[in-house]
């Protein structure tokens, strides 16, 4: 059954998750009819997700019978261990994170300005720093690497968030788990607070 209060539609939370990502998993049908994941580097740009790779391999032969790909980003923030919320039970023990699940449509890129454009934006993501000459299918030196590239758009037809930060927790509950995450004090909990405090209503309300 799914949860309701941890769906998030809103496509600025989406795209600040799929910007900071730096990788997802693409899934799609094998030659054997089975699913297949794929763990890769990614940009979301202009409304659709970019990979590059290979133009031979695994994936591009299954894209190529079956172009249908879902494509799956996650983020987790925080284990929440049981005894924050009740000394003997194992049950309430989670872990808090955001996620976002693409379906589309695999289309291969083949014109040069277009693979330069993907890549350019995939370089401002993973290397804001610079350090590199522009990508210019007209320069000689990138122009094979270009046509020696295959490039990837998923076409988006459905994409859905999951951000779940407590937003079903009571006053008291949510008051338990976070002082439980200040105490702890690991490199997220901190962060897993603050979000708490944004996604969950009665805070919200407040602010």
């Amino acid at each position: 059954m799914r949860r309701n209060e941890f769906e998030v539609m809103d496509l600025g939370e989406i795209g600040a998750l799929l910007d900071e990502a730096s990788y997802g998993v693409l899934g799609t049908q094998g030659e054997d009819g089975w699913p297949e994941l794929t763990p890769l580097n990614f940009v979301y740009s202009d409304g659709a997700v970019y990979f590059h790779g290979s133009k031979v391999g695994q994936k591009m032969r299954n894209l190529k019978t079956e172009p249908k790909a879902t494509f799956s980003v996650s983020k987790e923030y925080a284990i929440i261990p049981s005894h924050f919320l009740d000394p003997k039970l194992a049950c309430p023990a989670t872990a808090y994170f955001k996620s976002v699940l693409i379906k589309g449509y695999a289309e291969i890129v083949t014109e040069l300005q277009q693979k330069a454009d993907a890549l350019a934006a995939f370089m401002r993501k993973l290397q804001p720093e610079g350090g590199y000459a522009p990508i210019d299918p007209s320069d000689p030196d990138y122009e094979p690497q270009l046509r020696a590239t295959s490039v990837v758009r998923i076409r988006i037809e459905q994409m859905t968030g999951k951000f779940k930060l407590g937003q079903n927790l009571n006053e008291e509950k949510f008051t338990k788990i976070s002082e439980g995450l200040a105490g702890r004090g690991r490199d997220l909990d901190a962060e897993t607070i603050a979000l708490m405090k944004a996604f969950c209503p009665h805070h919200r309300e407040e602010a």
